[in-house]
């Protein structure tokens, strides 16, 4: 894998870092997310689902490019 796809797989993977934490703080403060109780609603656990599962495809998507950019850099300089 180059380098370029190697710092875009990892730039994705920091977007998804930094876009869904934001969205749970917004699905947080939804009324819909909060039954009158205070009990989480279905809406509430489907997005946190949701979230949760993004989070570590971004992360996994991250990894592959740090250890593409590892990869890259070792063959590059002829060492391994």
């Amino acid at each position: 894998m180059s380098r370029k796809w190697s710092a875009f797989l990892v730039a994705v993977g920091v977007w998804n870092w930094v876009i869904w934490p934001r969205f749970l703080l917004a699905i947080w403060r939804d009324d819909r997310a909060w039954a009158p109780g205070g009990a989480p609603t279905g809406f509430f656990w489907v997005h946190a689902v949701l979230i949760a599962v993004s989070l570590a495809i971004g992360t996994a998507v991250a990894v592959l490019g740090v250890r593409g950019w590892r990869a890259a850099r070792t063959t590059r300089d002829g060492a391994r």
